[in-house]
This record gives structure tokens, C-alpha cells and sequence, in this order.
């Protein structure tokens, strides 16, 4: 029986996936053309995967030898021959595993590459010329996890003659590759980031030949539908496919490995791995809430990855902080070093021209990681939360106006003297920093970050099956204010609520603090004013 499947690549006999049809045939394009490429992608994006959708797809066609870097240990980078006999060792394999080509001539010098005791990389393509000259079909070279080799200078001067063997093809007629797939995390044109770290301005010219992949690599609302219905056909739980498809992307952005991880958990506590609950019971907006906090509060390789590329990458560190507490529009600009780190390893997307964090999973696991810190939890307002969290869960449901008015009164309290420009950047995490405790284990939040263009920050806030949509936002005068209760009320209609809440962090002298409640059409909106 299937499964869903977050270790290793997804293989369509075993697992549920997305359909990578339109996806990998975009990619063959590509190939057909004689391109030679990189798929860079975070971690755990379905890159293995896709790559072996796509041999399968391309193995009538052309020979394709797929290779794995991480096979490779650090000893067969120590020196150019070294790297030589390893490379035509995993190459003679593979070839022998996916083709017929053990009695080629040119094949058996590749497997004898010991006996050269000049062996190097241009002997080495030298051979590998005239092996994709004598082969039955075009060879198409796929080499997966290629940035675990990024340490080494004989991995540059391997790029190099591929390089050289792509600009021989048109000028000398000497076809090595047809086409050249290298994937990793890292855009290859930026390897000399990780080799000279005195040179981190710098792109990696032999690579400068490198086509542009711009193929979506994500998995789309439609695609997770199709995924569900297959579950659905195979299980019967009689769940909405098309509900549930909607909340995994909103909250996963089609980030495969999230997809997948939610699916599992789901499955898993609604009778895979559960006996006493029935098999045919359906997955419901509650299962998904609970699978979200879940995956949110575990260790996995993916967050494990990231939270070191923070600890990696201090200015990607200090951009992301900008991005999460201050509500500030960050235009995206890919020559900015820390945004093109943040995009390269995941964190970030570009939306309409600005940079917007890739995910809610992430926005929340990031809000998690910056108001855990110990610097957070030594903060008053923080402790005042921890004192107060019992006073706010009545009956099992979250009582969100009595929480503004105490973080009203401790707000007050402890920053009533500072000015606007503390209010404009610190309002926002002062206020997530008392709500987490409260909710923590048993809801979750996030931030609508499509607002921020409308000089608001939404939090949205998921308790037990129950949804709060809080505005917060800077006191502009009082007609913006106006403006901006009507917005919150026509905004509510798009989460079917009738009630919202309105934090409004106000610097004039002469404000009114407390907590009021107004009737908007037919919505109550409660303000609290700081």
C-alpha cells in the first residue's frame, strides 16, 4: 500500500506524489535543445525526485548516466587523478546498469583509466569524447547533490571542461554531452562562494555557458488535489479534497517536502498508525491544525538546514528580522547578497517585485526561533504573558479580547514613555512576543504578509478549530484610522468572520488607552489602543 513519503526521493509505485508530467516535460525541452543547466533548489525540494522522473522520461531517447556527488568520498576530490578514477568508476556504472554498452571499445578504456598513469581531467574528457561518439544514442550527463563537492578546487576545474567540451560542440564539431544537468542547493554560477570566502562577490565563470531554468519546481493547488483524490481513491475517507488541498498550500506554498510531511502526519493519526480509529475516517480543518502545529514544533533535516544557514549567514540573519518584526516592504533585489542567499536557500520568494518570506511554515518557525531566544524570554512582557496565559482559555476557546486588554495594560506599563519610531518597529514583536506563550501547544499564527503594502500587519491566529484576524498598525490620523476599520471589516468578510481585532500602536500624547468595541455593518471590531 502507498504511503506518503518525506525521506529519500518519492517513487510513483510506492508513494503519493504530485503529478511531475508538465513539470519534467518542460525540463526535457530543455534537454532536446542540447542545454546545459543547473536545478538549484532548497533542501528537500523534490529535486532527486524530479530527476529521476526525468531519466525515466528520457531513457528511450538518449542514454542517460545519472551520478550522485554524494557518493563520492573527500579522498576522490584530494587531487585531479584521484577525481578522474572515481568519476569514470560511478560513470562505467551506471552506464552498465541503464544500457547495453559493455562491448563498446571505448567503454572498456574507460573502465581501464587506472592503467594511465598521466590520468587527468582533459585525458579523462578525452575518453569520455569519443565513449558519446560510439554510443548508440546521445549522452545526457545528470549529476545530483553536485554542491557537496563545492570545497574543492578540482570540482571548478571539472566545470571548466565541461565548459570547454559545450563551446568545442558548436566551434570543433566535438560533441562530448549532448546536455548537462547539475543539481544542488547552491546556483552553481555562485560556487566560489563556498570555495574562496575572500572572493564572495564573485560568480563562477566556467559555468558561464549555463542555460536559464525558470521551470517551477513547486507543486501547485491542482497538483495536491490530484495527490488527495489518489489517497481518496485508495482509502475512501470521504474527506474534501479540495479544502484540504486549499489549507496545505496556503500554508506550504508547494514546498514539497511540507506538502508531503502534513499529508503523513494526517495519515497517520487517522488510522494508518492508529488502530482503534477507523480507516475510513475523513481528514478534517482540525487534523490540519493539528498536523501544522506539529510539524512546527518538530526536528527535522529541513529546519535543521536552515536555522544553520542563520547561523552561517549573519547578514541573511539580520534581513529576515527587518522583514518579520517591522511589517517594511523590502523591495526584492537579487544582487544584494543576503537576499540572494535567503531565495537560494528557501527562506524567501519574490512576490510583485518585494521579498516575502516562501511560506507560513517557515514564517512561523521563524517567528518561533527570533521570540524563543533567550534575549526574548528575558523580556517583561514576555514573563507578564507567562503569568497571565491561564486567565485566557474559557471552556477550550481562546478569549482574544481579554488578551489585548491585558497586553494593553502591560504595554503601557512598560513602554508609555517611548517614541514612534520604537512603536513603528518593536509594536508588532512586542505584541507576538506576549501572545505566544498563550497559545503555544495548542494554536498557531501567522502573518498575512500581503498586507503589508496597506501599512498593516495581520496576524492570523488558529485555536482549536476557531480563527481571530488582528490588524496592527500605526496611528496615522484619525481618517486613515477610519479608513483602515473599514478595510479590517470588508477584510474580514474574504475569513468569514464576524468579529476582528485592531491593535493600534498610537504615539499621540493625547490618545485614549484601553480596549473599545465598535460595530462596523454587520462586524464587531475590538481596538486596543496602545
Amino acid at each position: 500500500m502507498k504511503r506518503f513519503n518525506t525521506t529519500g526521493p518519492c517513487i510513483p509505485e510506492k508513494h503519493y506524489m504530485a503529478d511531475s508530467k508538465e513539470r519534467v516535460e518542460k525540463i526535457c525541452m530543455l534537454v532536446d535543445d542540447g542545454a546545459y543547466f543547473t536545478i538549484h533548489q532548497a533542501r528537500q525540494y523534490g529535486k532527486t525526485t524530479t530527476l529521476a522522473a526525468l531519466a525515466r522520461s528520457l531513457a528511450d531517447k538518449y542514454l542517460v548516466v545519472s551520478l550522485d556527488f554524494q557518493r563520492f568520498s573527500q579522498s576522490c576530490f584530494e587531487n585531479e587523478r584521484s577525481f578522474c578514477l572515481a568519476f569514470a568508476a560511478e560513470f562505467c556504472d551506471e552506464v552498465s546498469r541503464v544500457s547495453d554498452e559493455e562491448d563498446n571499445e571505448a567503454f572498456h578504456k574507460l573502465t581501464e583509466v587506472d592503467r594511465d598513469p598521466g590520468l587527468n581531467l582533459r585525458s579523462l574528457f578525452g575518453m569520455l569524447l569519443v565513449f558519446c561518439r560510439s554510443a548508440g544514442k546521445k549522452t545526457v550527463l545528470m549529476i545530483d547533490e553536485v554542491d557537496s563537492a563545492t570545497n574543492d578546487q578540482v570540482f571548478l576545474d571539472f566545470l571548466a571542461q565541461l565548459r570547454n567540451g559545450y563551446l568545442d560542440r558548436d566551434l570543433k564539431g566535438r560533441i562530448t554531452f549532448w546536455s548537462v544537468i547539475l543539481a544542488g542547493v547552491h546556483d552553481v554560477r555562485h560556487i566560489k562562494r563556498k570555495i574562496r570566502g575572500d572572493e564572495v562577490q564573485k560568480v563562477n565563470s566556467p559555468w558561464n555557458i549555463a542555460a536559464d531554468f525558470d521551470v517551477d519546481m513547486s507543486l501547485s493547488e491542482d497538483g495536491i488535489v490530484g495527490m488527495l483524490y489518489e489517497y481518496e481513491k485508495d482509502h475512501q475517507t470521504g474527506m474534501d479534497v479540495s479544502e484540504l488541498a486549499g489549507l496545505i498550500y496556503a500554508y506550504t506554498s508547494g514546498y514539497p517536502f511540507l506538502v508531503s510531511r502534513l499529508c503523513k502526519w494526517m495519515d497517520e493519526k487517522n488510522g494508518r498508525m492508529t488502530p482503534d480509529i477507523p480507516e475510513s475516517r475523513g481528514w478534517t480543518r482540525e487534523d490540519f491544525q493539528e498536523a501544522v502545529r506539529k510539524v512546527l514544533s518538530e526536528k527535522n533535516p529541513l529546519f535543521d538546514s536552515l536555522t544553520g544557514k542563520l547561523r552561517e549567514y549573519p547578514e541573511l540573519n539580520r534581513m529576515l528580522k527587518t522583514l518579520l518584526f517591522t511589517g517594511k516592504i523590502i523591495s526584492y533585489n537579487p544582487d544584494e547578497p543576503a537576499m540572494d542567499a535567503a531565495s537560494m536557500f528557501g527562506f524567501i520568494k519574490n512576490k510583485d517585485g518585494a521579498a516575502v518570506i516562501a511560506n507560513r511554515i517557515f514564517e512561523t518557525r521563524l517567528y518561533n526561533l527570533y521570540l524563543s531566544s533567550s534575549e526574548m524570554q528575558d523580556e517583561d512582557i514576555y514573563k507578564a504573558s507567562l503569568r497571565d496565559k491561564s486567565q485566557f482559555i474559557v471552556d477550550g476557546y481562546l478569549n482574544m479580547k481579554r488578551v489585548l486588554e491585558k497586553f494593553v495594560e502591560h504595554f503601557s506599563d512598560l513602554f508609555h514613555d517611548r517614541d514612534e519610531a520604537f512603536l513603528e518597529e518593536e509594536g508588532r514583536k512586542y505584541f507576538l512576543l506576549y501572545l505566544r506563550p498563550i497559545i503555544n501547544g495548542s494554536g498557531n499564527y501567522y502573518i498575512e504578509s500581503h498586507t503589508r503594502g496597506l501599512r498593516r500587519t495581520d496576524v492570523i491566529v488558529d485555536y482549536r478549530g476557531e480563527q481571530y484576524i488582528i490588524e496592527m498598525k500605526i496611528w496615522h490620523g484619525k481618517e486613515y484610522h477610519s479608513r483602515g476599520e473599514e478595510q479590517l471589516a470588508g477584510y474580514l468578510d474574504d475569513y468569514h468572520q464576524k468579529k476582528g481585532y485592531l491593535i493600534s500602536f498610537n504615539f499621540n500624547r493625547k490618545k485614549q488607552v484601553g480596549v473599545f468595541e465598535r460595530v462596523i455593518g454587520d462586524k464587531i471590531l475590538i481596538e486596543a489602543v496602545v
